[in-house]
């Protein structure tokens, strides 16, 4: 047992975690969530959201992972709050879209020139994710958390701070877009006919 007020702390998770309680096992007292549980919950999940938005599973990955370091230096504040995910999506969406503006270039030449260590996804999902870089960013954005994270639209109108009626605008005019765009590769056929 435990003298009131003591840390847990296993040296294997080393000294980013010495300074506030290990939650290994489940939630603390109070309904913290476990940071462990909540990375491994959810890592994959905001890696693909941000690998539709950004095009680039590798930079995903990174933006995620900063977002999860940032959430751990802060554990302490982040576990406390109703639903600590929301906060890394938030921070993760933000770093996303400061490296979308910031090197559009320099993420294309990486795209060509990246290893893959993975399967590459199917033909759809590929002229899907290209269909979606056509998209502005925050329209992208509000299509990806709506269908790809299954977000309602209140919920996305209230992460990225609009109205509702403008999210459903621009989910409406996406997928105007999206349908205008992936028609012909939904259709191979229709294709040929129009040009016979």
């Amino acid at each position: 047992m435990r003298a009131a007020g003591e840390d847990s702390v296993t040296p294997a998770l080393g000294a980013a975690r010495a300074s506030g309680p290990t939650r290994l096992g489940g939630a603390e007292k109070g309904g913290r969530h476990d940071f462990d549980e909540l990375y491994a919950a959810h890592f994959t999940s905001v890696t693909t959201q941000l690998f539709a938005y950004l095009g680039d599973r590798q930079e995903a990955q990174d933006v995620t992972q900063e977002a999860f370091c940032r959430a751990l230096q802060r554990w302490k504040d982040v576990s406390a709050y109703d639903d600590p995910v929301a906060w890394v999506r938030r921070v993760a969406w933000n770093l996303a879209t400061s490296y979308f503006r910031r090197s559009r270039a320099a993420a294309a030449f990486r795209r060509r020139h990246q290893e893959v260590h993975a399967p590459e996804p199917s033909p759809d999902r590929v002229a899907l994710f290209a269909a979606l870089r056509t998209l502005p960013p925050r329209p992208r954005q509000a299509v990806v958390l709506h269908y790809l994270a299954d977000q309602a639209v209140v919920d996305i109108a209230e992460s990225m701070k609009v109205s509702t009626g403008t999210v459903k605008s621009w989910l409406h005019r996406a997928r105007v877009a999206l349908g205008e765009q992936l028609q012909p590769a939904a259709n191979p056929g229709t294709e040929e006919v129009r040009n016979a």
